[in-house]
């Protein structure tokens, strides 16, 4: 899965390092995604046991060629007892960004989900403050849906957030 050198692919050992450092160097996830110190050796845990590919979500590298530029991730959301649907993210290393490396590599997971599963709805979530992250979902063909006050507490206060989604049949 490749389009202008940008491919997403599951991970690897090799790349867990690269991922541990979205949990231990915050200047690789300001200004918006330092939540504090966590649990490094989540996805080393995760990994052994399933390679980061379950039923109810996953993550895959974004790269080009060799170069590791970040992940995407996705977790199933399940509303009601009959219905469920995902939700996903990005984290790009900062060398990466404002490229459209990020609009490329989530255009390509939308894909890839209403490609290998039968949900009709897919939602992404970004602090209000992150403009170049709505610029880019909407890039993809996400709709924006609104407003989530004080949804996020990060740094001291209470963040808004945006939603937005894209359902099958509205990808380009």
């Amino acid at each position: 899965m490749s389009i202008d050198g940008v491919a997403l692919r599951p991970v690897t050992e090799p790349d867990l390092p690269v991922m541990e450092r979205f949990l231990i160097d915050p200047q690789t996830v300001v200004p918006f995604q330092w939540w504090g110190w966590s649990d490094t050796g989540r996805w080393r845990r995760q990994w052994a046991e399933n390679g980061l590919l379950g039923d109810d979500g996953g993550y895959l590298m974004v790269v080009r060629g060799a170069e590791r530029l970040g992940f995407v991730a996705w977790r199933q959301v399940r509303p009601t007892r009959t219905t469920t649907y995902w939700n996903m993210g990005i984290n790009l290393l900062p060398e990466a960004r404002g490229q459209g490396v990020g609009t490329e590599a989530q255009r390509q997971l939308v894909h890839y989900l209403f490609a290998h599963t039968t949900v009709v709805r897919v939602e992404a979530d970004t602090e209000a403050d992150n403009i170049a992250e709505q610029r880019a979902l909407e890039k993809v063909g996400f709709t924006r849906e609104g407003v989530l006050r004080s949804i996020a507490f990060r740094d001291g206060q209470w963040r808004d957030g945006v939603r937005y989604s894209i359902l099958r049949g509205e990808l380009a």
